[in-house]
This record gives C-alpha cells, sequence and structure tokens, in this order.
C-alpha cells in the first residue's frame, strides 16, 4: 500500500538577506541563527570583536601571498568591496562553499579572478544513477546537496528494513553494517531490491550517490569527493573535482552484527530542512531528493514494506528547528534526514535527536562540533565534515596556489572559528606554510575595511 508523504503546510518564502541562488550555498556549514547572528551554532548575535593571531615569514610586499575567507555572501558582499578597495587584488583567495553564490561578483563590482573555491561535491560511485532519478522525476538538474539528501534517506530505510522496527536504538545499530562494507551491493538503481534483501535479513553495502557513504566512528563519511571552482560568467564554474580519503576510508565504528528483519509493515521517517528562511532555495530541492527513495518503496512495496515520510521546516532557525524536531519525536518517528545547517543541527541533536534516541543523519551540517557531540553514537551525516575540508583547503592552497604565507579571515561563530583553525594547523603542520593573522569578523557590518587592513598586513603588526 502506497502512503503519502506527511507535510505540515507553509508559505513559502525567501528571505530577502541572505537568499542563496542555485550556484551556491550560504551557510549549510553552519547557517545563520536568528536575528541575524550565528552565535557558534545556537541562537543569538555574533561573538563580537576580532582576534589576532601571528606567526612568521611575509608575502612579497610584507603581507601574505594568500587569504582565506570565511563567511556567507550577505556579509561576503561588502568585505570583497572593501578588500578590492584597498588590495591590487595579487593576493591568491581561498573560500569554502559558503561563499560560493554566482551572484557575487556582480555586487562586488569586480570579476573576483584572483578567488578559488572548494565544496563537497557528488562524487560518489552512483552519482549519474542518482542524476537520472532527479531529472526524471522533476524535470530538473539536481542541486547542491541533493545527493546526500537522498544518500541519507536511502541509508536509513535500509537500516529500518534491517532493524525489523521502527525503532531509533535498533535502526542506530544498523547504520554501519549497511553503509560499510561488506555485503549486496545496493545503489540508488536497486534500492528496491536492497530494502528486500535487508528485511530478509542479509547483508547489504550501500553505495552512494554523493560517496561510498562509509561512516568513521564519528558518523562522518570516511572519504569525500571536492569540487575545486571558480567565478565565472555570472556564475560559478568546476575546475575539477577531487576525492580525498581520510584515515579509515572503509569506515570505523561499532555496529550490529546481524539484523532481524521483517515484513508487511510501515517503516517511519522524518526530512526536517528548511523550506523557509534564508537556505530555502537551497533546502527545496533537497526536500525534493528525501522523497526520492520513499517513493520507490512505496511504488514497489518490497517484503510488504511502505514508508510513512513526514517533513517539517526548520526555517533555517535554530528555535524553529528544534519545534519542529519535537513535532517529529511526538509523532514517533526513529530517525530524521536534517537538519541541513550546523547552526541548526547542533541544537536539535543535543534537545531533541540525541536524548529521544532518534537517529539523525544531516546531508549538509559540516561543521566540527557535530563529530565533537556526545551524542550516544546517534548523529551521522553523509556531507563531509570540515576536518576534512580543513585539510582540502590547505592543500589547494599550498599545492595548487603555490602560496607559503596566509592569513585568515572568518566569520565569528563555531563554523567559521573551527574551519580556521583546522586549516592552519594543516597548511602549517603539513605544508610547511605560514599563518601570519587569524582575523574574526562579525556579519552584517557596515565595513570590513580594519579586519582587512589587520590581514593583509605583515607577521609582526
Amino acid at each position: 500500500m502506497a502512503r503519502d508523504i506527511v507535510r505540515r503546510d507553509f508559505m513559502k518564502r525567501v528571505g530577502a538577506a541572505g537568499a542563496i541562488g542555485a550556484t551556491g550555498l550560504a551557510g549549510c556549514i553552519g547557517s545563520p541563527g536568528e536575528s541575524g547572528g550565528d552565535g557558534g551554532g545556537t541562537e543569538g548575535g555574533d561573538g563580537g570583536g576580532e582576534t589576532t593571531t601571528t606567526g612568521g615569514g611575509g608575502g612579497g610586499s610584507g603581507g601574505p601571498e594568500g587569504l582565506v575567507v570565511i563567511g556567507y555572501p550577505e556579509s561576503g558582499i561588502q568585505l570583497f568591496r572593501d578588500y578590492y578597495s584597498q588590495s591590487d587584488g595579487s593576493e591568491e583567495i581561498l573560500v569554502p562553499d559558503g561563499l560560493r553564490d554566482g551572484a557575487m561578483p556582480g555586487q562586488v563590482g569586480n570579476d573576483m579572478a584572483n578567488v578559488t573555491g572548494t565544496a563537497p561535491a557528488a562524487g560518489g560511485p552512483n552519482q549519474e544513477a542518482f542524476n537520472t532519478l532527479f531529472q526524471d522525476e522533476y524535470g530538473s538538474s539536481p542541486g547542491v546537496f541533493t545527493s546526500q539528501t537522498y544518500d541519507s534517506v536511502a541509508i536509513q530505510l535500509l537500516a529500518n528494513a534491517a532493524a525489523g522496527a521502527n525503532d531509533g536504538t535498533a535502526i542506530q545499530e544498523q547504520m554501519r553494517r549497511i553503509a560499510n562494507p561488506d555485503g549486496m551491493t545496493v545503489t540508488p538503481e536497486n534500492l528496491v531490491e536492497g530494502v528486500e534483501a535487508a528485511a530478509n535479513g542479509e547483508d547489504v553495502n550501500y553505495q552512494g550517490a554523493s560517496s561510498a557513504t562509509n561512516f568513521n566512528e564519528d558518523g562522518d563519511p570516511a572519504s569525500a569527493a571536492y569540487s575545486i571552482w571558480e567565478f565565472a560568467d555570472g556564475g560559478t564554474s568546476q575546475v575539477e573535482v577531487q576525492n580525498f580519503e581520510g584515515e579509515n576510508p572503509d569506515g570505523a565504528g561499532s555496529s550490529a552484527d546481524s539484523g532481524s528483519g521483517g515484513s508487511d509493515r510501515e517503516m517511519s521517517v522524518g526530512i526536517l530542512l528548511p523550506e523557509t528562511g534564508d537556505l530555502a532555495s537551497v533546502g527545496q530541492p533537497m526536500i525534493q531528493a528525501a522523497q526520492i527513495p520513499v517513493t520507490q518503496i512505496n511504488e514497489a512495496n518490497p517484503a510488504g514494506l511502505s514508508v510513512n515520510a513526514q517533513i517539517e521546516d526548520t526555517q533555517t532557525s535554530p528555535s524553529a528547528g528544534t519545534s519542529a524536531a519535537e513535532t517529529l519525536a511526538s509523532a514517533g518517528v526513529p530517525s530524521v534526514c536534517g537538519s541541513a545547517s550546523s547552526g541548526v543541527n547542533v541544537p536539535v541533536s543535543q534537545q531533541v535527536f540525541i536524548p529521544n534516541e532518534i537517529v539523525g543523519c544531516s546531508p549538509s551540517s559540516t561543521a566540527l562540533s557535530v563529530s565533537n557531540l556526545d551524542d550516544d553514537d546517534y548523529i551521522f551525516r553523509t556531507a563531509p565534515s570540515d576536518f576534512l575540508q580543513g585539510r582540502v583547503m590547505a592543500q589547494v592552497m599550498s599545492e595548487r596556489l603555490g602560496v607559503s604565507s596566509v592569513s585568515t579571515l572568518y566569520v565569528n561563530n563555531d563554523y567559521g572559528q573551527q574551519l580556521s583553525d583546522r586549516f592552519s594547523s594543516v597548511f602549517t603542520e603539513q605544508f610547511g606554510g605560514e599563518v601570519y593573522h587569524k582575523v574574526a569578523f562579525n556579519k552584517g557590518e557596515s565595513s570590513y575595511s580594519s579586519v582587512i587592513e589587520t590581514a593583509l598586513s605583515g607577521p609582526d603588526s
């Protein structure tokens, strides 16, 4: 019996400040909180102030050869305007996906040709299979983090089928068993057969669209693909995709040895993503992707199984996201795809998922603080941690851009500081580079001239 996808009715709106085009993602790695602030993954304003750390060495004119800028488009526009008014643009600038907005050069008034970016990419072994499914279902190309969203829901449904019950603890014990080697290879193309095999107690190994989806001890992907991109022609252009592996590419961590399985029942899953708010333009395609595996199972009913999916809107807000998560918990949902941003994901995990023994699997929350949660192994994600992104950025800055001295400019929240620190550590220790200054900036300032002046200064300034 096919089940309808349950959803609450929301007005579709996109916040005027920080609206994101299809070319970029502003803040799924630590999204804006309420009242325009980040507050390190919780509600409230920025932490305030700026911090400066100095190192040694110097660029050709006394300043650094490169800059790392970590933030969001709404503040990045003014920051880059001030940068180009103070510099001739000779520094190599590296940014993460939070600043991947193709409209920025036009808004800044500069082609930003000296800016290179990195971003998690859909580089899994079955990316093309997912792309075809999405295009066939919606008549458009999939957007950013849509493949990670599909993988999140597919893994949860496989784990639920293997567990044989809508029970968060039982599903948690199956997450690595069905995602990590070994067993029958399951892909987006044969998900229905994979769910039936899992329900019959067979070993399965899901190979995803976004990555191989092997979970490490923290519940993060053990390997990931990253896109290297540039601004071009009114948008962004992907230069290349590189695959990076963690210490245990086949995954690690505890899991069940077998699954009870079971047939002829309804599986339950929650979808907690932003339909509205600053990330609505990104969240809506992600919600579409989340519904594809649900539809696949409901149309085929493998082993007599069906899916009841309940969608709730985080509104790109920690408080609204927590309230929506509580709605899912009250409905008895055992596992959830979400939430999207780290600023929402951390409080939702701490206040709702973990205490209620609900499995959370975010497709786009990348902040290091997620890996550090005391989560009793209930929190997973199909998007790679900034622990890996920091290393990728350090390697790109050193080897691709040929830079040996940098300063970092980062938005003053957990996401910005943690990614700045991770980049700096790898850049100095593994690539022999020098970091002159690490400078925090607050969102929404009318001018960033002073922080840019500090970042561009020599090591002894």
